[in-house]
C-alpha cells in the first residue's frame, strides 16, 4: 500500500473514486454531488487551500481524502477541512481510510495547521482523534443540517479553544446543500 500527498495528472480517478464511494453508501444522487464537489474542489482551489491524499494499491487508487482552508475571520490559526474522505467499496472495512487519514493529520500537522474540522459521522471521525464541537465553539460557513457531525482536532499542542469569527469554506464548498 502506498500512501501519497496530491493528485496532479490523477485529478479524474480521484473524482471517479470519491463518486463512486458515495453513490455506493448514500445513491446515485449523493455520488453524483460528491463528483461535482471533487471536481469543482480541485479544478478551482489554490493549491495553497487545498491538500488531497491518495492511498494506492498494485497502481490501482482505492482511497482519496481531501482538506480544504476553512477560514475564521477573527482568528488567525490556520484550519482545514476535511472532506471528502472515501474507499473502493470492496477495501471497505480494512482500515484503510483510517490510516489515510492519520497520514494526512500527520502531513497537515508538520505543515503548521493549527486545526482540522470536518463533518460527518461521529463514531467513524472518532478513531483518528476528531471530537464533537458545537456551533459556538467553531461557527460552520452554513446552518449545519446534523450540528452532532461537526468534529474538530486540534493539531498543535495545547488545548482546543474557540475559533473566533464566522468562518468562510473555499468556493466549491460555499453552497447550502453541502452543510
Amino acid at each position: 500500500m502506498e500512501l501519497s500527498a496530491g493528485c496532479k495528472g490523477k485529478e479524474q480517478e480521484v473524482i471517479d473514486l470519491l463518486s463512486a464511494a458515495f453513490a455506493a453508501s448514500e445513491g446515485a444522487e449523493e455520488g453524483a454531488l460528491i463528483g461535482d464537489l471533487v471536481r469543482n474542489l480541485l479544478a478551482t482551489t489554490a493549491d495553497a487551500d487545498i491538500h488531497v491524499f491518495t492511498v494506492r494499491e498494485e497502481r490501482s487508487l482505492i482511497g482519496a481524502i481531501i482538506f480544504s482552508r476553512l477560514t475564521y475571520d477573527q482568528d488567525d490559526r490556520t484550519v482545514f477541512l476535511l472532506g471528502p474522505v472515501g474507499v473502493t467499496t470492496d477495501r471497505q472495512g480494512a482500515r484503510i481510510g483510517q490510516r489515510l487519514l492519520t497520514h494526512g493529520i500527520s502531513a497537515l500537522r508538520k505543515n503548521g495547521v493549527d486545526v482540522a474540522m470536518t463533518y460527518g459521522d461521529p463514531n467513524y471521525y472518532s478513531k483518528v482523534g476528531f471530537r464533537p464541537v458545537t456551533e459556538e465553539f467553531a461557527r460552520a460557513p452554513f446552518k449545519l443540517k446534523y450540528p452532532k457531525g461537526w468534529l474538530g482536532q486540534f493539531l498543535t499542542d495545547g488545548k482546543m479553544t474557540p475559533l473566533n469569527g464566522p468562518s468562510r469554506c473555499v468556493e466549491a464548498f460555499h453552497r447550502p446543500d453541502y452543510w
